[in-house]
């Protein structure tokens, strides 16, 4: 369950960064699209910390697994 929120939130991050680069090439003038994007992505990035910290600490989570 873990492993599929973070794909899900790694997902989340990628819509992100490449709306809030659309906006920032759509509007010229207006930058608030652009920073309410990155606002949700460098979020996003904060809760994908704590979700791989969770899922390592609960075993979900093998960090340096033995290559199979």
């Amino acid at each position: 369950m873990l492993k599929f929120l973070i794909v899900l939130v790694l997902i989340g991050i990628i819509v992100s960064l490449t709306s809030s680069f659309f906006f920032m090439m759509k509007d010229e003038g207006s930058r608030h699209r652009t920073v309410n994007g990155l606002i949700v992505r460098v979020s996003l990035s904060a809760l994908l910390l704590f979700l791989i910290g969770v899922a390592a600490m609960t075993g979900n989570l093998q960090l340096n697994a033995p290559p199979f």
